[in-house]
């Protein structure tokens, strides 16, 4: 099992001042909504590739040398974290792959397309693979792993100081969990900024790796059916990323899949917000009060959800 360094405050509040304007300071915005709690939206879809994977893929980009990046940068995706590191090679004039499951939505392969990176797609077993192995032979350039990355978490746990900075007294944080990546930075800066809220990591009921591995007190394997929600439910928690997820979270809370669809068409009817599945299962959480009461915050993880998809949501 590869050994991965969790980052602390110190590396977070760094990765702030490396992102500087590359990234959007999203806004904590109120839902309009009769809910057990006050629910507030961070709103990462905001962010200019619409998820907040850019905060990461640079923050990760801009610690390697420009040795490591003669060969290019290259990650494994299902479509946002893709985006992230295509959008910054693409600031740097590198060349970027990116390697995808067949199943990938079609929004999210133009949009790496559109950023100029080379899609390898991979059937889904193929490419879960590729994240447990940190790379994949025969491909050139730096892997950038989208969870089990110091620096991808430094990155992402910005997001946790722009909470603690502008609801201080948040009772509870509902975090997507996809693989760690997100809740394990968000809950760092949390932990130290204010110990007192506490963070969930979010998941729909068609997987459950992270529900799973704190039943059994360890990652297990997980059966996964496939779905609208494609952002998170993997086959299991990396191992690597266990000893650093576990004792940052209060627990796991689970949203079926039709309350994720009606969190989707209630964003868009009441904040005008659109979020992909991912996003919007942290707030079908705190919709069925799971998240508890007082101020819950929801992280909105990213709006890049397809078109024909969304329309069929819609239509209910």
């Amino acid at each position: 099992m590869k050994h991965i360094e969790p980052p602390t405050l110190a590396d977070i509040e760094a990765a702030r001042d490396r992102l500087g304007r590359s990234v959007l300071r999203t806004p904590l915005v109120r839902l309009d909504v009769d809910a057990p709690a006050d629910i507030y939206l961070k709103l990462e879809t905001l962010q200019p590739i619409g998820s907040f994977k850019l905060r990461g893929a640079m923050n990760a980009i801009r610690m390697l040398s420009a040795d490591a990046l003669s060969a290019g940068v290259y990650t494994a995706s299902a479509g946002n974290m893709a985006q992230g590191v295509a959008w910054g090679a693409r600031e740097l004039g590198i060349p970027c792959t990116v390697v995808m499951p067949e199943n990938a939505p079609l929004t999210k392969l133009s949009a790496v397309t559109r950023l100029g990176a080379r899609i390898v797609k991979l059937p889904y077993d193929e490419w879960w693979q590729t994240l447990r192995d940190h790379g994949r032979a025969g491909i050139d350039g730096a892997f950038i792993h989208p969870v089990a990355d110091r620096n991808v978490m430094a990155g992402n746990g910005t997001i946790g100081l722009e909470i603690a900075e502008d609801l201080p007294d948040a009772a509870a944080v509902l975090v997507p969990f996809g693989g760690g990546g997100l809740v394990s930075g968000i809950a760092t800066a949390l932990r130290a900024l204010v110990p007192a809220t506490k963070v969930f990591g979010c998941e729909v009921a068609t997987s459950t790796p992270l529900t799973a591995a704190l039943a059994a007190g360890e990652p297990v394997v997980v059966e996964r059916q496939p779905s609208f929600v494609d952002g998170i439910g993997g086959r299991g928690v990396l191992p690597e990323m266990w000893p650093i997820i576990r004792p940052l979270l209060h627990g796991a809370l689970i949203a079926p899949l039709d309350d994720v669809r009606r969190a989707v068409r209630l964003l868009v009817e009441r904040a005008r917000v659109v979020a992909e599945g991912a996003g919007a299962t942290p707030v079908a959480v705190a919709l069925a009060g799971h998240g508890g009461r007082g101020s819950v915050v929801c992280v909105v993880s990213g709006g890049n959800i397809d078109i024909q998809t969304l329309i069929e949501l819609l239509r209910g």
